[in-house]
């Protein structure tokens, strides 16, 4: 067993289901202790126990990303619990597809830009001081290609292009505290955000290079690396993890239609 966050804490919002989910197995695989939080509880709780059953350390706590409150309470559980905090992982958010701007309700555009900007931006505010009271530590941030390509959802592209910026500004500043800050870029992935979106699914896949969707623990094994010490001299990156979809997915298309044919 690799003991690569041995006697870590890992705080991962969003980690009932899904990616996740995914870092918080991977995580307490490399012997790190695992805060699960979420807003799901039963779910939460239900993998927190399945991680201790395989013998892993972790725990559950009820976080809503937009509450200061709820921060303030995580945090102080991670000093209670586990006693500090090492890494942070702001994985959870929301999707909001099918509406242009004009439908998109004010309402709507809140609600995303709250949980997907505003929620990252809280967690890290309320978990850096911890992180470096505990000799310094990570920030991954989860993004979206959403916030590296245009796109057609026009308040999930904006919380994720905001993201970009927030990771940024926080690598600067909290360099001084050894606290490095990365964000990762999925394109599609099979999560439960996507479950009902076959078309939006082989469309992303017919132009990603590897002609696949990512699994969660694609996406984990990527944030895994940005939070240890393998990564200790990046920070402040953007990460794709897209399959080449950033890179390669509009000459690719050009290739397959007018040089490969």
């Amino acid at each position: 067993m690799e003991k690569s966050f041995d006697g870590k804490t890992v705080l991962i919002t969003g980690a009932s289901r899904g990616q996740g989910a995914a870092e918080a197995r991977l995580f307490a695989q490399r012997v790190a202790r695992v805060i699960v939080a979420d807003v799901l509880d039963a779910e939460g709780e239900a993998l927190a126990k399945e991680i201790q059953a395989a013998g892993g350390k972790a725990a559950f706590v009820h976080l809503d990303v937009v509450r200061e409150a709820d921060w303030q309470k995580a945090v102080q559980f991670a000093k209670d619990k586990f006693d500090g905090l090492h890494v942070l992982v702001n994985n959870a958010g929301i999707a909001l597809r099918g509406k242009n701007i004009a439908a998109t309700t004010r309402e709507d555009w809140d609600r995303v830009l709250s949980i997907n900007l505003t929620g990252p931006f809280l967690g890290t505010r309320a978990a850096a001081p911890l992180i470096r009271d505990c000799g310094g530590g990570a920030i991954v941030n989860t993004g979206s290609t959403a916030g590296i390509n245009g796109h057609f959802a026009a308040a999930y592209s904006a919380a994720k292009w905001g993201l970009r910026g927030l990771t940024k500004c926080a690598a600067m500043e909290y360099a001084e505290w050894n606290i490095r800050v990365n964000a990762v870029h999925p394109g599609i992935v099979l999560t439960p955000m996507v479950e009902g979106s076959q078309a939006f699914v082989e469309a992303m896949t017919e132009v990603t290079a590897l002609d696949r969707p990512a699994t969660p623990e694609d996406v984990a094994r990527c944030v895994v690396f940005l939070a240890s010490d393998e990564a200790s001299y990046l920070t402040g990156i953007d990460l794709p993890i897209d399959g080449g979809f950033t890179a390669l997915g509009v000459y690719r298309e050009v290739w397959k239609q007018a040089i490969k044919s």
